[in-house]
């Protein structure tokens, strides 16, 4: 059977795949990156986890994979094929489709950067199937965003398109990492939840779904932590929405595990600030940690159906 390999390389586990031609996943597994042994150890792993990937589909489904793709964090030049730098990892300038790509056997790799590829998933077979314009945000450690459009993802120019964490919600507020006050990624996701609501309940092992289970029991100092995240969310969202009018709002990470404890004052509250603005559907991310291999895969079967597109230079960043 013919099918891809897909990789999603992520601070500490990596998710791997083999993927149809339709998207069904075929074979999974997971291993640890190992980042604890150093850079060079963690290529290896990927590496080697590839390898592995392609003797199981040989056996099991008849023949070699015809591709392959990967989804790793930080900077990437796609175009290149290049990981150019994670402070997660310690990479910096990794030839990952060439390595890859010799490894094997020579088959095409296609490297992708990590939101945006979860991103692609969700638009193409996940919630946003279907929407010509959808703009899908992660809450996990941070917040990032995949502008979607027509079944692609837009990196920008210069490869920093959807980094909606950064905008500025809250005008000279609490410092950001990026150089920075007041980012919505500060207010707004799930560790920024995890923090003020240890802080408010004494317990610093308290985490962000531990405030939205006091939520639901009724907290009243919990309800304060959650509608602050919500309300700096949702000025945020407004603020996408305002310059990107998507069709589809989706939302995904840790934070929306939450359901509607999330979604329903979420919606609420988007729906309050906007004016002339069409409000679009608001919906959870539907492919939960699967995304992002989900996406390494639609990357690699692009480069098997459009090679052309396979070689235009992009550069692409995640914090």
């Amino acid at each position: 059977m013919r099918h891809v390999i897909a990789l999603d390389v992520g601070g500490t586990g990596m998710k791997a795949a083999l993927v149809g031609s339709e998207g069904e996943l075929l074979h999974q597994a997971r291993r640890a990156t190992g980042r604890q042994r150093g850079p060079d150890a963690v290529v290896d792993a990927i590496l080697d986890f590839a390898a592995e990937l392609r003797a199981y589909g040989e056996h099991h489904l008849g023949e070699s994979a015809a591709a392959a793709g990967v989804a790793v964090p930080g900077i990437v030049d796609a175009g290149r094929g290049v990981a150019v730098y994670s402070a997660n990892l310690g990479w910096r300038d990794v030839p990952m489709r060439r390595l890859l790509g010799d490894r094997l056997g020579g088959v095409p790799v296609a490297l992708g950067h990590d939101v945006r590829t979860g991103g692609l998933a969700e638009g193409r077979i996940g919630a946003g199937q279907g929407a010509d314009r959808f703009l899908f945000v992660p809450l996990g450690t941070g917040i990032a965003g995949a502008i979607g459009i027509d079944g692609g993802v837009e990196a920008g120019a210069h490869g920093f398109a959807g980094e909606i964490g950064h905008v500025v919600v809250r005008p000279g507020g609490t410092p950001c990492p990026c150089g920075q006050r007041g980012c919505l990624e500060r207010y707004a996701s799930a560790a920024a939840v995890s923090q003020a609501w240890a802080e408010a309940c004494g317990d610093p092992a308290a985490d962000a779904a531990d405030c939205a289970k006091a939520v639901e029991s009724g907290d009243a100092r919990a309800r304060e932590v959650w509608q602050d995240a919500i309300d700096a969310l949702a000025d945020g969202l407004v603020t996408a929405l305002t310059l990107l009018d998507p069709r589809t709002l989706i939302i995904g990470g840790g934070l929306a595990e939450a359901g509607e404890t999330l979604f329903t004052p979420l919606r609420a509250a988007v729906e309050r600030r906007v004016t002339f603005q069409k409000l679009p559907s608001l919906v959870p991310a539907a492919l939960g940690d699967t995304a992002g291999c989900l996406g390494a895969g639609l990357l690699a079967w692009d480069l098997l159906n459009q090679p052309t597109t396979a070689s235009r230079p992009t550069s692409e960043v995640t914090t």
